[in-house]
């Protein structure tokens, strides 16, 4: 009887995993909002993944709004992994550490890179 007594008072630690709400702002090198860019969010290594008994979500596709804006509703507080894809731009991989309610992360892209060729032109 203790032990399941012990076991239902353990059962609040258990379901309160910490949580993030990230906003992601995508923007050019002069700053200007990227809109309708791909961003990818996925949680990779942290504290526990299960809350009480459920799975929680741990990957994320989401486009940015007119401001450039990608809001994920709630991840996981531990090492993310986004990545950004515009046309147009290079493609933006970084991971990250969370561990706050709340984060916003800025995003930078370049624009792309010249074509190189090891052939010679004819």
């Amino acid at each position: 009887m203790r032990f399941l007594l012990a076991l239902l008072l353990s059962l609040p630690l258990l379901a309160d995993a910490p949580m993030t709400r990230l906003r992601i702002d995508v923007k050019t090198l002069g700053g200007k909002p990227i809109e309708r860019a791909a961003v990818v969010v996925r949680f990779i290594e942290g504290r526990s993944v299960v809350k009480l008994g459920k799975k929680i979500i741990t990957n994320w596709e989401v486009r940015t709004n007119q401001d450039g804006v990608a809001r994920i509703p709630t991840v996981p507080q531990g090492k993310i992994r986004i990545q950004v894809i515009a046309k147009g731009y290079q493609t933006f991989g970084q991971t990250f550490d969370v561990d706050e309610e709340e984060r916003t992360i800025e995003i930078k892209l370049n624009p792309p890179q010249p074509q190189f060729s090891a052939h010679e032109p004819e």
